[in-house]
């Protein structure tokens, strides 16, 4: 029977796009997101029918334990497994640090961090009796990296890079894996109105704004594509890579070689 991924943020962007590839090499799929209920079913049922994968949306609202505890347990009733997990699933807030709203600061760390310390700390038990698991969280360039008017989401991603390498040094002795993928600019469709919204603001070509965004962080000014990331997910759950635990791998354009 084919191994089960759970994405969390599946329903659009990055999350999407690792579904996609994870299905597209056999994985049966478990969805995960905010949206539209039918956009999300076309989705749903689209992975189904286009790769030829069981495939189930579980609604989670991960900032809350109970429900992330809930969400494992529903998804192992429906597929019979939840082999691998991969917390994707973020939010982002920018503002000074003396001005940053403790709030938003609140909501970002829950999303970004908590969520995926609740499902780790659900599923754990599961993979630990199969003697089988693989752990993907999808981190940051920032969880490398500072940069300014994100303090929150730098201090999110650098926590999840250190869960990182305490879940893969706990199960290192079985046959479970852990690590994290730490993106610079991917182009999302949230990704691309930032890019239109600063078209229109300086009133420049929506090309020309791509690569004034791609060039203050990004040496090699060329967005990642989604599917990048699911191919490196890919990898990662493979047999070659059973001994690449607890690290980061980057996949950045050159931003944290600089």
């Amino acid at each position: 029977m084919a191994k089960v991924a759970l994405v969390t943020g599946s329903t659009s962007g990055i999350g999407l796009g690792i579904a996609q590839t994870l299905a597209s090499k056999g994985y049966d799929i478990v969805i995960n997101g905010f949206g539209d209920p039918a956009a999300i079913e076309a989705e749903r049922s689209n992975i189904a029918k286009t790769y030829n994968v069981r495939c189930e949306f579980v609604p989670c609202d991960i900032t809350k334990a109970d429900e992330c505890t809930t969400a494992i347990e529903t998804a192992q009733a429906k597929m019979g497994s939840v082999d691998i997990l991969i917390n994707n699933a973020g939010i982002q807030f920018t503002a000074l640090v003396h001005e940053f709203p403790v709030e938003k600061w609140q909501a970002v760390l829950d999303t970004n961090l908590s969520g995926a310390f609740y499902l780790s700390r659900a599923v754990l038990p599961y993979m630990q009796k199969n003697d089988y698991g693989r752990i993907i969280n999808i981190a940051s360039a920032h969880g490398l990296v500072a940069s300014t008017q994100k303090a929150a989401y730098v201090a999110a991603k650098h926590g999840i890079v250190g869960l990182t390498k305490v879940v893969a040094l706990e199960n290192a002795k079985q046959n479970i894996t852990c690590n994290a993928i730490c993106p610079g600019w991917v182009l999302t469709p949230l990704v691309q109105q930032q890019i239109d919204a600063r078209s229109a603001k300086e009133n420049i070509p929506v090309k020309q704004a791509e690569i004034d965004l791609l060039s203050e962080k990004q040496p090699n000014v060329r967005f990642a594509q989604p599917a990048e990331i699911g191919e490196l997910c890919v990898y990662l759950l493979s047999d070659a890579a059973r001994n690449v635990t607890g690290t980061t791998l980057s996949i950045d354009g050159g931003w944290t070689a600089q």
